[in-house]
């Protein structure tokens, strides 16, 4: 699509796309934010992973939910939920004006702004790879180097961090895609400021509907992926030189005393995580109860009419049914067609299986706008006179979500049946149990909790998506995500925040259930 012209093979739309001053902008926007952010998400991930895998501060189970808070939230819904708190006229700035009268907040609606929301809603990325990274290295190692006349910091920059490199590449790599593949928050944040990015521009490109319209939104598709190829390849070359000298398993034991001044670390954890998601959180959910903004709340200040109205309106209702229904059709379905093929996979494992999985994993690989805009050439005509009436109406959506989430089931599926020995089938088999007998009284009971925990995944995924519908959705198929998008983009943002509000609590609701379901799993895989 980005060389089809009027007569055929162009170069015409890439020559438009580069020559153009706006483009070079957002390139430039697009390549401040997402080192920006990932810079800071690597600082927090680093320091968190540390924290956790070589001290001894206490509750690590505790601290390791608050960690991973910020990546279930969406990050459309972290921005509003910042900008309530931190920003102009929000509750900080309420609460210490009448102490500062010249007290202004931090105006978030900016490149600041976006930095500092998607810093803190990835870092979890970099601390999921890099705390387990921390822990296998040996320890001889280490003490080696301090034997040797190194200090604690020269330890840890020349041998700790070497050493941790392919997790630590790992991690800043996903965060690097994910600030690349970000909507969300530069819709929420650059809107208004004006700051467009390659995912927002080529939002904006597609739906305007042009005659070149969807020919400029694939030539910034090639863009968005090469800087993804770009990121790719420095991966490489980090893990290329990288050392891999990994003990057995994870070493789970700390290795730094912090003695006194453990309390003091932990008081710091703790109001880390209360200013970074218990008040922006809180402020979400307060702030629709407002009736004049900039006042404090009180009994004259108070209103449910925001509520209500999302309570009453056929749009948001209609959204969440229309939510809710795509999420369980496709958690079900990529509950039964991602476990078969994860038994099948871990079973005989072939190069067909190996492609298959391949091509699993790519539609979630891809950045959101990218996958979408494929999803619409590919199912506007598949074929020169065939319309399947598919691109426009909600069976779209229901084929990109599935598609796309399908990898979230797979990945979850296969690390369940790896865990089981082959014996236990041999065993059934033996004795009679064969086919859907083996699986209901044998393979079932032994795999749901892990399987179940990747479909609550895929699920609460599916719920709040908007990358991906912002550009498929249609009249009759709004999404929450786009609901919530549609409002902030009018100027409701009280509507906005008070359905973000009830989404939170939602989703919520379904991290506890994911909790439970790991549990469940850590007692089943000790029986074991």
């Amino acid at each position: 699509m980005s060389f089809k012209g009027e007569t055929g093979f162009t170069f015409d739309h890439y020559s438009e796309i580069l020559i153009d001053e706006r483009t070079w902008r957002v390139f430039r926007n697009t390549l401040i934010m997402v080192f920006g952010s990932t810079t800071l998400a690597s600082f927090l991930g680093v320091l968190f992973a540390w924290l956790m895998a070589y001290s001894d501060i206490r509750w690590k189970r505790f601290i390791q939910l608050w960690i991973f808070l910020p990546f279930i939230i969406p990050s459309y819904v972290s921005s509003l939920a910042w900008v309530q708190f931190f920003g102009r006229k929000g509750q900080l700035e309420n609460l210490i004006k009448p102490f500062i009268e010249n007290f202004q907040a931090l105006n978030l609606y900016s490149m600041t702004g976006i930095i500092l929301v998607m810093g803190f809603t990835t870092y979890p990325l970099v601390y999921l790879l890099t705390v387990n990274a921390f822990r296998q290295i040996p320890r001889e190692i280490e003490l080696a180097a301090r034997i040797s006349g190194a200090n604690r910091w020269e330890t840890f920059v020349k041998v700790t961090l070497p050493m941790a490199s392919p997790g630590l590449a790992g991690g800043i790599f996903i965060a690097f895609l994910s600030s690349l593949d970000n909507f969300g928050i530069p819709a929420f944040l650059g809107s208004t400021a004006n700051i467009t990015v390659l995912t927002t521009y080529i939002y904006q490109q597609v739906i305007g509907f042009g005659p070149t319209a969807f020919n400029r939104a694939a030539v910034l598709s090639v863009l968005l992926g090469g800087i993804a190829l770009i990121g790719v390849g420095i991966q490489w070359i980090v893990l290329s030189k990288s050392q891999r000298l990994e003990s057995q398993s994870n070493d789970m034991k700390p290795r730094v005393v912090l003695g006194r001044k453990r309390f003091m670390v932990e008081l710091a954890i703790g109001l880390f995580f209360i200013g970074t998601s218990v008040l922006p959180l809180g402020a979400l959910i307060v702030s629709p109860l407002y009736q004049a903004i900039g006042k404090p709340l009180s009994m004259e200040n108070i209103t449910l009419k925001n509520y209500a109205y999302i309570f009453q309106s056929t749009m948001t209702k209609e959204a969440l049914f229309v939510s809710l229904k795509l999420a369980f059709v496709t958690a079900a379905i990529a509950l039964i067609v991602g476990t078969l093929f994860s038994y099948y996979r871990v079973r005989k494992f072939t190069k067909i299986t190996q492609f298959m999985e391949s091509a699993i994993t790519l539609p979630y690989a891809l950045p959101g706008t990218v996958f979408a805009l494929a999803m619409i050439l590919s199912w506007m005509q598949p074929f020169p006179g065939w319309n399947p009436g598919i691109y426009g109406s909600i069976a779209i959506l229901y084929i990109a979500y599935f598609t796309r989430f399908l990898n979230l089931q797979v990945r979850s599926s296969i690390a369940s049946f790896q865990q089981l020995d082959i014996s236990i089938e041999e065993a059934s088999q033996m004795s009679g149990s064969n086919g859907w007998v083996k699986w209901k009284k044998i393979l079932l009971p032994l795999i749901i909790p892990t399987v179940l925990g990747g479909t609550t995944l895929v699920f609460l995924t599916a719920l709040t998506e908007l990358t991906v519908s912002s550009l498929l959705y249609s009249s009759q198929s709004h999404t929450i995500g786009v609901s919530i998008l549609s409002f902030q983009q009018s100027g409701y943002l009280r509507y906005a925040t008070a359905f973000s509000s009830i989404i939170v609590i939602l989703i919520l609701f379904g991290y506890l259930l994911w909790i439970g379901i790991q549990n469940i799993t850590k007692k089943r895989g000790s029986q074991l």
